[in-house]
Formats: C-alpha cells, structure tokens, sequence
C-alpha cells in the first residue's frame, strides 16, 4: 500500500490511547487510533476479575463533559468493585462517543523520516508519514517473568496477563508466585474454576486494604489526608493529582515513590475469598525452577536459608510489569537507539516527550518520569491532557470541528 499522512498516530486503543485521542481529535487534528478498544483489558484479565480501583479513579480523560465512568454509571458507589466486564464495556463506549474512529490492526514498526516526522507502517501493510506518534501500548510488552523462571516453555510458566480463562487449569496444581492483588484475585479464581492453586509469596505476611469509607468524618480527613485516584493521604495526592510535580523530584526519589506507593496488597473484598482452597507459603524466596516430565519443581527458600521443593504442574507469576524500551519491538532498533533512557525507560520531558522530537510515551512507560499514577487509569487524563497540548502547539494547522466544544485545557488547569 502507499503512503498516507496524519497529523498524529497513537499506538493503542486502551485507557491511555484512548484518552490521548479524545483530547487530539477534540481540537482538531488528524489522528489515528490502531487498536481494538480495550483489547487487552478483554482478552488478557481473568474472567470474573473485579477492578481494586474505586469508581472515581476508574475514568478515561476527555475534554467533554460526561465521559467518566460515574456518568455511564451513576449509581457505582465507593466500597463497590467494579467488574472486568463493566470497566470493557466502559471503555468501548467511552471510544464510541468521544474518538472518532479507531482501526482493529497493530502498529508493527515506527522509525523516523528524514529531519521530521515518522514513518509508522501497519500489520495491514499501509504505511503511514505522522507528525507526531504517542506510544500508548499499555502494560503488555512489560510483562516481567523472575529470572528463576525466564525462558521455561510457555506450557509451564505463564505471567497473570497470559489468561482470561483459568478454567484450563481445572483439576490441575498451580503456583501463583506473587503477593499482590493480581496474585491473590488469580489465586482465588484458580480455585473457582476448580484448580489447586499454591500461592507462594516473599512477604512473612499479606497485605490487605482496608474498607473504603464513602463519608469519612472531619477528624479522619485531617489525621489520614484527602482521598485521590491513588488512596488516602497528603502524599499519595500529590502522587496521584500533581504527578508533573515528581517529574522534579530526584530520580533516586522518583524510583522510590514508584516502587513503594501502594505495595502489594489486596483488596479488601478478597480477602474472605482466600480461603481453605487455596494453599499459602508465605516468607519464601524462590530460587530455582526446574522442568520435570509432568511439570515443574519450584525451589523456595525462607528468611533462614532452608529449602523446600514444590512440585505443581504449571507456574503462573504474578509479578507486575517492568518498563522496558527493548521490549517494544514496534519501534525500529534505529529509533530505540536514539531514545535516551533511564532504567530501561524512556527520559520524557514534562510533555511526555521522549529526546526524539514528535515521540511520545503515556502509561507505564511514563512512571518513572511523572510517578505511580502512571500504573493506573486514573493518570490518563493528566497525560492525554499534556501530550495534546504539547503536539497542538507544535502544528501549523488546527482545525476545530464545528459544534465540538474545544475543551484544550492548559497543563495543570481543572478539568471539571
């Protein structure tokens, strides 16, 4: 296919895409979307997975009003999970209503044109000339497997992001390795769908959230602080409402915030789940992982060095996602090349820039620039609203639809 042009081309078509897309089409700009609205989301969560986030930290960013996730759903009330299913379908009709198209095919490579712009060649084949292109794949290339069980074949060892339907583990004895929420609600299914899970998890002890109280009293504010996207209290606000602040802390800082803002833990309407079906080692360190004819031995260690082998028939870790500019193949090996990085993660200006003009990073990949919001839904609008922003001002030309409102807000404005 030959070329065709766009002002921008946004890789991915879950929260933040979506998000980055309502803002850039809002005022104006040409813009593709490629991806199925909220694929992974529908094809990479457990079945009978409920979100930990609260129904106000659960919306996409746009412009218009109306478009939060407590507008399609009124009557959500904090203290209320909120399912897989819902949040999908949240997601496909927040695209319905605030992106003007998006396109079921992937981004396979992008590499840079000339003295600007890209070249961004699709899995249908067309390639397309962008002025600008925002990276917005989501957590999936990030999926971080532990060194102990890197390169097992895949009919052995699975990360949680590998699975919507856990029956086919069913009769089967599985380790969950992990302790997180996505480890324990993994667990739990597991065991609903008629499995033997084995939860082995570092910490002596889990980590449970507690309650949320919808009308906390005076008192309660103060000594904890407000509540925000991230949970409560005066630094977790920050974290979760201000996250172009962290972008001037120390990296030493920002890499702490990062790793320690909500740690493994579960959500309190788990808990009563966990029960006698489920068998938990905790306070054990795994240390090798060897194949066996009909499975694999896990070998544990605790807090005093003893030993222990735990044979099951498939490894299933739950251990998040590690950002990680290598792994994201849709870049060509010239591009990542010329993209600075910390950590394995792109260095992004306060635009969600990356050091090669026009490239743009949102979710995960931005957290060790802007924090830990970045791990969530609720910093799509923060970083939709920046990145649009920042592109727009860069354009020549804009073009706002007639009777659209244009809704473009100043970086750190309110939204609402």
């Amino acid at each position: 296919m030959s070329d065709s042009a766009s002002d921008v081309v946004i890789a991915g078509a879950g929260p933040y895409g979506l998000s980055t897309a309502a803002y850039l089409q809002n005022i104006g700009l040409d813009v593709r979307v490629i991806g199925e609205p909220m694929r992974f989301w529908d094809e990479n969560m457990p079945l009978g997975m409920y979100l930990k986030s609260e129904p106000a930290a659960s919306s996409l960013g746009a412009p218009q009003a109306g478009m939060r996730f407590t507008d399609r759903h009124p009557g959500w009330r904090v203290g209320h999970p909120i399912p897989l299913e819902t949040f999908v379908e949240y997601g496909r009709w927040f695209a319905a209503e605030a992106v003007s198209g998006t396109e079921d095919a992937q981004v396979v490579n992008v590499e840079q044109r000339g003295a600007g712009g890209y070249r961004v060649t699709l899995s249908s084949g067309e390639t397309i000339a962008a002025r600008a292109v925002v990276v917005a794949v989501g957590v999936g290339p990030f999926a971080h497997l532990p060194d102990q069980l890197a390169g097992m074949p895949s009919w052995l060892v699975s990360h949680s992001s590998a699975h919507s339907d856990l029956g086919l583990f069913a009769g089967k004895e599985v380790a969950v390795v992990g302790a997180g929420q996505s480890a324990l609600e993994t667990a739990v299914l597991l065991a609903d769908a008629g499995a033997r899970p084995h939860l082995i998890a570092r910490r002596r002890v889990l980590d449970w959230n507690t309650v949320p109280e919808e009308n906390r009293p005076l008192r309660s504010r103060l000594l904890e602080g407000p509540r925000s996207g991230l949970g409560t209290g005066y630094r977790t606000w920050v974290w979760a409402e201000r996250p172009g602040l962290v972008r001037y802390l120390p990296e030493r800082t920002r890499q702490r915030i990062v790793r320690e803002t909500l740690p493994p833990a579960g959500a309190w309407w788990l808990r009563d789940r966990l029960d006698e079906r489920i068998r938990v080692s905790t306070g054990r360190r795994l240390a090798k992982a060897v194949e066996q004819d009909d499975g694999i031995a896990l070998t544990t260690t605790d807090h005093d060095g003893r030993r222990l082998v735990t044979e099951v028939e498939h490894v299933i870790a739950a251990t998040g996602f590690v950002p990680d500019l290598e792994r994201l193949a849709l870049l060509s090996p010239e591009l990542r090349g010329r993209i600075a990085t910390r950590l394995g993660a792109p260095v992004l200006s306060r635009d969600f820039e990356a050091s090669t003009p026009g490239l743009y990073f949102a979710g995960l990949a931005a957290a060790y620039t802007f924090g830990p919001v970045m791990r969530f839904v609720h910093g799509s609008d923060f970083a939709a609203r920046r990145i649009a922003h920042h592109i727009v001002r860069r354009t020549p030309r804009v073009r706002v639809p007639v009777g659209r409102p244009t809704g473009l807000l100043e970086p750190g404005a309110s939204q609402r």
